[in-house]
């Protein structure tokens, strides 16, 4: 199916969260919840859930194999929940919008306090226009083609004392 490559990103979204039956090469089927479609390679990423609640499995099926998709389930909160626990890394905790835009006020003040220019632009902080700082806004956050600034800026975060316990400060 060299139709399923010439959809675009937001026809692959349909199939997000939802749980389908993929017809790959040569006949091979992969049933699973659809995690996220590659838009690079519109390869699919499934999840399969055991039986009482052994490891999920996860199977990329590339794109230039899928020959048919079709929607066995459709998906809801709770199982957009489940499929994204799959992929969050061990200790990671969910914050609540709350926590995060307390971070992000906390950080904002503080590279203000250090007279280090930075604008609000959405969910993310945009420092000296060179960097930019994304949720959680932790050092590992950051994001720079400069590498120096990054570095610099980064000791700046981890070194905030109104960091959470799991950003510790160095002070």
């Amino acid at each position: 199916m060299d139709e399923w490559r010439q959809l675009k990103p937001l026809e692959w979204c349909k199939y997000v969260n939802k749980e389908v039956k993929v017809t790959a090469h040569e006949k091979q089927q992969h049933n699973g919840w659809v995690f996220t479609v590659d838009p690079v390679s519109a390869s699919i990423v499934l999840v399969t859930f055991q039986e009482k609640g052994g490891t999920p499995t996860v199977r990329v099926v590339t794109g230039h194999a899928v020959q048919e998709v079709e929607i066995l389930q459709e998906g809801n909160e709770e199982m957009a929940g489940r499929l994204r626990v799959v992929f969050t890394p061990p200790g990671a905790r969910a914050l609540g919008p709350e926590e995060v835009r307390r971070r992000k006020e906390s950080l904002r003040l503080w590279l203000e306090k250090n007279r280090i220019p930075v604008e609000e632009e959405g969910e993310m902080l945009r420092v000296a226009n060179v960097l930019t700082v994304s949720a959680p806004y932790g050092a590992e956050d950051c994001s720079s083609s400069n590498e120096i600034i990054l570095a610099r800026v980064q000791s700046l975060v981890e070194s905030n004392p109104n960091s959470t316990p799991d950003q510790p400060a160095n002070s």
